[in-house]
């Protein structure tokens, strides 16, 4: 009697996970020194983002908080920003874009105007989440700064998206 301990298909798995991590630490690198080429009017799209929302789509809600929270943190160590920012708002969006994960539909989601949509949706959430904690005692009110940067970003990153859509 022989015990395998090993799935059918775990190597599989663990090799799209690892594929993952390997596109989050590029994509990390890629926004910390050579993003600026591409930013328009001081803003940046956000490619860790769409990054998260097509693993919540692919994976379901469960893989993609755990993603989320772990690309988040990556960007934070990697960017030197504060720790917890971006791990506290990719979780968040993890869990909203997770929302719409429909197990055997992964490619029809992915390729389709819906993907845009849940990207924009959780780029606003993110955005959201993001700047509450930059927001201080300043001249600006957080619904005027939101509006101005937050709603800008999400177009901008919603944009980038349709190139993931594409692929």
């Amino acid at each position: 009697m022989e015990i395998k301990f090993n799935k059918p298909g775990k190597n599989a798995d663990n090799i799209r996970y690892l594929s993952y991590a390997i596109i989050a630490l590029l994509l990390s690198v890629i926004h910390v020194l050579m993003l600026d080429i591409i930013e328009v009017g001081g803003f940046t799209p956000d490619l860790l983002l769409i990054l998260t929302v097509w693993i919540c789509l692919s994976e379901g809600r469960f893989t993609g908080l755990i993603a989320g929270f772990l690309i988040g943190l990556l960007f934070d160590v990697i960017s030197s920003d504060v720790i917890g920012t971006n791990a506290l708002s990719k979780t968040v969006v993890a869990f909203i874009a997770g929302s719409f994960y429909k197990e055997g539909k992964t490619v029809r989601t992915i390729g389709s105007v819906r993907f845009l949509m849940v990207v924009f949706l959780s780029s606003i959430v993110h955005n959201i989440v993001y700047f509450f904690f930059y927001i201080k005692l300043s001249d600006l009110s957080y619904f005027s700064f939101f509006i101005e940067y937050g709603v800008a970003i999400s177009l901008y990153t919603t944009v980038f998206a349709v190139f993931a859509m594409l692929i």
